[in-house]
């Protein structure tokens, strides 16, 4: 269980800080981190982390996909962790 907890947080953490390479690069006109990368992060553990991100760095928040998607994608890793748990 250890082992579970040091992965998600490590995920959260990639996830979180990805949306704000992300933003910083949109900014800076530069190559950016694809939306299949994000989406991945999340689905991988780090939904939490994706998600907070969005809001905190104010990146990708208008697209449905996203404001629909991370919250759906968390919502699914909550009911199979209670599902087996």
């Amino acid at each position: 269980m250890e082992w579970i907890a040091c992965y998600l947080i490590v995920m959260n953490l990639a996830g979180f800080l990805a949306m704000g390479a992300d933003k910083r690069r949109a900014i800076r006109r530069r190559w950016r981190i694809s939306e299949r990368t994000l989406f991945a992060l999340a689905v991988l553990g780090g939904s939490i982390g994706t998600w907070s991100g969005m809001y905190v760095f104010r990146h990708k928040t208008r697209h449905w996909y996203f404001v629909v998607g991370m919250p759906a994608i968390l919502l699914i890793q909550v009911t199979l962790f209670l599902f087996f748990h």
